[in-house]
């Protein structure tokens, strides 16, 4: 039995595909079992609970051959992170009770650095808590998902990508979901001692993005970088309340100057087999 958080996303989805398809069985925290109903038809036991309930995570985490954790996407967090604070309490507390067999945890490209990260604060918050396991713990730093972009199917019909990343002819560490969520399951199965930590993605340009956008379209699509002083409008003009984006813009600003990126330190490095093309083809048939 494997637990899996956040089964009704897409790295976790893939995770528990991952796992279903080698024969193994599959455990879910959710928070409305309505909505992972289609996962309990697929034989996968669904556990009433969420990562803000300690107990709840103690008790899915019971006999267990390993587990998979990841921090809940928050956009607009609060000065000085106390809701990935809480998260991560509520993970270690759970994880030295019960003491799985083996972790897998996602994190982010950048993690490792101490500050200056934004949004991925949440996942160097969660790395520095797991330093100390007393069991087996793979951590997965992805780089930013393809599926970021498939706002583009709507944004780039007029022959535009805006994206917020600059210069668009730079590579950065790029990742299709469901390629996470296959390594996931990969680790899981594997044995191994210690902490491993993987860097996952391969560098892609925004133009290159752009031009995977275009060929699903039918169309030529430019990436065309947003002015930075155009940050916080454009993001508040894609849902995120007034005065919020300050974390968002943070971790713009660390990829954009280098400081967050792929190449630390004793990382192992992965490449996805999904490629951007292939993901905007998917999200347009829907």
């Amino acid at each position: 039995m494997f637990l899996v958080t956040g089964i009704t996303g897409h790295v976790g989805g893939g995770t528990a595909r991952g796992l279903l398809a080698n024969g193994k069985q599959v455990r879910a925290i959710v928070r409305d079992q309505k909505k992972a109903a289609a996962w309990a038809d697929q034989g996968v036991e669904l556990v009433q609970g969420d990562w803000n309930d300690a107990a709840s995570l103690t008790s899915a985490l019971k006999g267990v051959e390993g587990a998979y954790i990841m921090m809940p996407p928050t956009q607009t967090p609060s000065p000085g992170f106390p809701e990935a604070k809480a998260v991560v309490a509520n993970y270690v507390q759970a994880l030295r009770q019960s003491a799985p067999p083996k972790l897998v945890a996602l994190s982010s490209f950048g993690s490792e650095k101490p500050s200056g990260l934004g949004l991925i604060t949440a996942t160097h918050l969660l790395e520095q808590a797991l330093k100390e396991m007393p069991f087996p713990v793979a951590l997965v730093r992805a780089g930013g998902f393809f599926e970021n972009y498939t706002y583009g199917l709507e944004a780039a019909q007029g022959g535009t990508l805006p994206v917020f990343y600059t210069p668009t002819d730079r590579k950065l560490g790029h990742i299709a979901t469901a390629d996470i969520g296959a390594l996931v399951a990969e680790l899981l199965t594997t044995e191994w001692t210690g902490q491993r930590v993987i860097e996952l993605g391969t560098r892609v340009s925004m133009d290159e993005i752009a031009d995977a956008l275009g060929e699903v379209l039918g169309l030529k699509v430019k990436a065309q970088s947003v002015p930075r002083e155009a940050w916080a409008g454009a993001l508040e003009h894609m849902g995120l309340p007034k005065g919020s984006t300050w974390a968002y813009e943070e971790m713009l600003e660390g990829v954009n100057s280098g400081w967050i990126d792929f190449g630390a330190d004793r990382t192992e490095k992965r490449h996805g087999t999904t490629n951007a093309k292939e993901v905007f083809a998917k999200a347009k048939r829907g």
